[in-house]
């Protein structure tokens, strides 16, 4: 029988079977033996131990399309990245450093700003010029008052979406209202694990209908560091590719550099300074790193 995995927690597999459920498993020994672990999002085959009690054991991975690292998720296809417009401000540079993390995985994003009945004059069309100039889609919708879910819907669908997102935003919300009644029974694995112990730590893969998922994974912290190449950094903001080629010395650091292709683009209004503030930042954080390393 083939299945999904849709949560993993002390060895344990849930695996979500078509018009069948939820199956609690363990995993084969040889899994073990070859130094593989299934991840959440793996697609899987199982032998069925209990029809009734719904047990069985995962005893083969099918192929992965995609492995993430943070999170460790298999088989996503984008990134639905939820701030709020407000309560809490949003805050640009955490913004910033997940993109860098999406990017450096190649998932493609989408940024969802929540919360929009409390948006400032002026937030939405200055969120847009940032983030679409960076080639980023960005929506707004207000859980609240139910606007904006059937953008976010067809943005999901027939797809595997990583959504991501500080705490306070209405990520929860927005999860809780796009899988309406149409999820897998979570309560099938709340009876086996206890749900809300672990909700905050682990992944888990809800199901929208059809080949629609969405993985609610647990927060992200500000404290990330690009692992690329210091003078690679630049890549992981899309903008400042192309007014890179502009530089005049190689390996330009966009800082102190005269004739600098992405500070003129910055002074031009090409790229946000927000974005351009944010990269110096994550700049020094690498740059103290790595003279940290080899003092």
């Amino acid at each position: 029988m083939t299945g999904k995995i849709v949560k993993g927690i002390a060895g344990f597999y849930y695996v979500y079977v078509d018009d069948k459920g939820i199956y609690e498993c363990k995993a084969k020994g040889v899994f073990r033996k070859e130094k593989v672990k299934p991840l959440v999002g793996d697609d899987v085959e199982i032998d069925i131990i209990s029809e009734d009690n719904k047990t069985g054991n995962v005893v083969k991975l099918l192929p992965r399309k995609s492995e993430l690292i943070r999170p460790a998720v298999a088989n996503v296809d984008q990134a639905l990245l939820i701030f709020a417009t407000k309560n809490p401000e949003p805050n640009l540079n955490l913004l910033d450093r997940f993109l860098c993390m999406m990017e450096e995985q190649e998932l493609p994003i989408t940024i969802c700003f929540n919360k929009d009945d409390l948006a400032d004059e002026g937030f939405e069309e200055q969120m847009r010029r940032t983030y679409e100039a960076a080639g980023y889609r960005v929506i707004f919708c207000s859980a609240k008052n139910n606007l904006g879910l059937e953008e976010l819907k067809s943005i999901l669908r027939g797809k595997t979406t990583t959504v991501a997102g500080p705490s306070g935003v209405g990520k929860s919300s927005i999860v809780n209202l796009l899988t309406e009644d149409q999820h897998m029974e979570t309560g099938e694995v709340s009876e086996k694990i206890g749900r809300g112990k672990h909700t905050t730590r682990h992944s888990e893969l809800l199901h929208l209908g059809g080949d629609t998922f969405i993985m609610d994974t647990p927060g992200f912290s500000s404290l990330f560091v690009p692992k690329v190449e210091l003078t690679d950094l630049y890549t992981l903001f899309p903008e400042f590719v192309e007014p890179a080629l502009n530089c005049k010395f190689t390996g330009c650091a966009h800082d102190k550099e005269p004739k600098c292709g992405v500070k003129d683009a910055v002074e031009a209004g090409e790229i946000a300074a927000s974005r351009y503030e944010n990269y110096l930042q994550i700049y020094g954080e690498m740059l103290n790193e790595r003279n940290n390393k080899y003092r």
